[in-house]
């Protein structure tokens, strides 16, 4: 193992954002791995960077940190120059939410006196100006994110989003502070934290304001946000000769055999890229309320997948449209109807894992948090980034099993067919 720290060690509250970090990192010719909490030391062996992802987005705070504190124990034993917290560019996070929570835990551990949460996307129309989070032209809270069944955005001011989880005082780092030169930055930094803030929402419109933000935080022990920020620091550490020239990527290894697409998320684009695979390949729809007055319907459709497996990819969907998604929760609740739709897909992946089935494409992050622990995933090498949920992930050691995680709200309509047609091929 070797004895320098890891430039980045991320952690992240799901999966479909600890991969697209971890994939960002391996484009830019970084050694890089994606880990669960099953994650053992050998496995950050020879890092550049480490990005653990856990299924903590919608969990208690009480839970969260915990899960993080596990994390964080990983990740610094091995040594590491900066923590990376990633979420949601939507932010997703209920006055109840745990990012607030998250973040004091790892500022204490750290000792960072004064952090950032950045979570803008700009290439996916995901921007904060003023303090407030726009989805294209709309505030987040007069997009569909209002609509979240499990974290409805209804707050588009993250300042008063956050200070609803923390006793520290939260600022504002305004898209004009970030037209400064670095020096005049930095010192708009510093009277902030004169002022007694120690957390501040950063404003980013542009990539511009992205790569103005990541000059600042590059050297912070913690930083907070969307990987869309983390992305300009491998040409910061170069700069600062803490990374050496770009490593050729991990060539993954190619897994032959059909997918099985397994969507447990309720976004529209999901509902439309479903439907478009359904043109084309078998689609096993289950109704939760139906499943629980017959059980025996996920035994049937896993029969039928079983089948169809040898004509071609499948999807398995527990999915649904907002009229669905509010009898399912007013009958089990918001939780509840999750957890419900999550221990479907997750028993259907372990059994057509066992039925031979080594590919999987898995939309919503919550959904991909479930298919892994079940599965009993511990680190997996990751393709480099070539947009919005396009990276693929294979485990490491014996039996790999390639995973594609989308995100629920992102891709192109035809993105599952992509991705169960292109799986196989080494990336």
């Amino acid at each position: 193992m070797s004895n320098e720290p890891l430039l980045l060690g991320g952690i992240s509250d799901d999966f479909t954002g600890g991969l697209e970090l971890a994939s960002m990192m391996a484009r830019d010719g970084l050694r890089t791995r994606l880990l669960t909490r099953l994650a053992r030391p050998s496995d950050l062996a020879d890092l550049d960077v480490a990005v653990i992802a856990l299924k903590s987005r919608i969990a208690a705070a009480t839970k969260a940190v915990r899960d993080f504190a596990k994390a964080a124990d990983v990740l610094t034993k091995r040594g590491v120059r900066q923590v990376f917290f990633k979420y949601c560019a939507t932010f997703d996070s209920t006055p109840r939410g745990n990012i607030g929570p998250c973040a004091d835990y790892l500022a204490d551990r750290l000792v960072a006196d004064f952090t950032g949460f950045c979570p803008a996307f700009p290439d996916v129309e995901r921007k904060v100006y003023r303090g407030y989070l726009f989805w294209a032209d709309q505030l987040i809270s007069e997009s569909p994110k209002r609509l979240d069944p499990l974290t409805p955005m209804r707050d588009p001011n993250l300042v008063r989003v956050l200070q609803a989880q923390t006793s520290h005082k939260v600022g504002l780092i305004r898209h004009e502070d970030l037209q400064a030169d670095l020096p005049s930055r930095q010192a708009g930094v510093n009277a902030l934290k004169t002022a007694g803030v120690r957390y501040a929402i950063c404003d980013a419109v542009s990539n511009d304001d992205l790569k103005r933000m990541a000059e600042i935080c590059v050297d912070w022990p913690l930083m907070t946000g969307g990987s869309s920020v983390a992305e300009y620091y491998p040409e910061l550490w170069r700069a600062r000769g803490l990374a050496g020239a770009p490593k050729a990527p991990v060539d993954l290894r190619p897994i032959a055999g059909p997918a099985v697409i397994l969507a447990g998320s309720c976004a529209e684009q999901t509902a439309a890229q479903i439907a478009h695979f359904g043109k084309s390949h078998p689609v096993h729809a289950l109704d939760l309320l139906a499943v629980a007055a017959q059980p025996e319907l996920v035994a049937r459709a896993l029969d039928q997948a079983r089948r169809q497996l040898a004509h071609g990819s499948i999807a398995v969907a527990v999915s649904a449209g907002p009229d669905a998604v509010a009898a399912a929760q007013k009958r089990f609740g918001r939780r509840g109807a999750a957890r419900r739709a999550e221990e479907i897909l997750g028993k259907v992946a372990v059994e057509l894992h066992r039925h031979g089935v080594r590919r999987f494409v898995i939309a919503g992050g919550e959904t991909s948090g479930v298919v892994l622990e079940a599965l009993k995933v511990r680190a997996m090498d990751i393709s480099p980034y070539r947009g919005p949920g396009t990276a693929r992930a294979v485990t490491c050691g014996a039996d790999p099993i390639s995973f594609h995680l989308k995100p629920g709200k992102l891709g192109s309509i035809d993105m599952l067919d992509q991705a169960a047609a292109d799986q196989s091929k080494a990336a």
